[in-house]
């Protein structure tokens, strides 16, 4: 770690709503993520909006633009962050030297096909109520691992956001946060979450939960 040290460039602060690349800039580094929370967002031919990546304390921006040598979305700040740019080609040089530092790119790229995997599992038929509690665990275990509280924390994403990166409404987000209120699971205001009962929240987010195919996403 003190040779990738080395090779980080000194952190930049971002402001709120800042963008740190464009969609289809030309990739030529990661990012650390040091303090405060980014998302990516792609516009489509379309012109439609989709927010498809959120990163947290502690987390690499930039993996799924190594291949196309492209930023696939705009990255933007959520809120004031601070980010540690890392230039791939020294990376990609000190990989060559350093098997432990090979191994901790390698490990960061498994997680994030994982994730990938995971939230298409989840998009696939899964109800509001499911899809938004795998959002809200799967939030909690990133804080966890970061030695934050796993029940109480503050996510600067909006609810069209957060509704945009799982494929749903605003409106729906809104009445399923309430419907958790209501059921003892949870408590929010603003960009502050509490889990009252995680055990419960985690069953939630491992039901079927399967919607009507008749009906629609949202």
């Amino acid at each position: 770690m003190a040779q990738l040290s080395d090779i980080v460039r000194p952190a930049v602060t971002l402001a709120k709503r800042e963008a740190l690349a464009a969609q289809g800039a030309a990739f030529d580094s990661l990012y650390a993520v040091r303090t405060g929370s980014l998302k990516q967002v792609i516009v489509t031919d379309s012109d439609e909006y989709l927010v498809t990546a959120l990163w947290l304390p502690g987390e690499l921006i930039g993996l799924d633009a190594i291949g196309k040598k492209v930023y696939p979305g705009s990255l933007v700040a959520l809120e004031t962050s601070t980010v540690c740019e890392i230039p791939f080609d020294k990376l990609d040089e000190l990989c060559g030297r350093s098997p432990e530092v090979r191994w901790r790119i390698q490990r960061c790229l498994s997680h994030e096909m994982q994730d990938e995997r995971l939230r298409l599992h989840l998009l696939l038929h899964r109800t509001a109520e499911v899809r938004l509690a795998c959002f809200l665990v799967s939030i909690s275990e990133r804080f966890r691992h970061r030695g934050y509280s796993p029940h109480h924390f503050r996510l600067a994403m909006s609810r069209s956001d957060m509704a945009s990166y799982l494929g749903l409404t605003p409106e729906t987000v809104g009445r399923t946060l309430v419907k958790y209120q209501r059921q003892n699971l949870l408590l929010s205001r603003g960009r502050e979450f509490r889990i009252l009962d995680l055990e419960r929240m985690k069953r939630l987010a491992d039901a079927n939960g399967r919607r009507h195919r008749q009906r629609c996403l949202s």
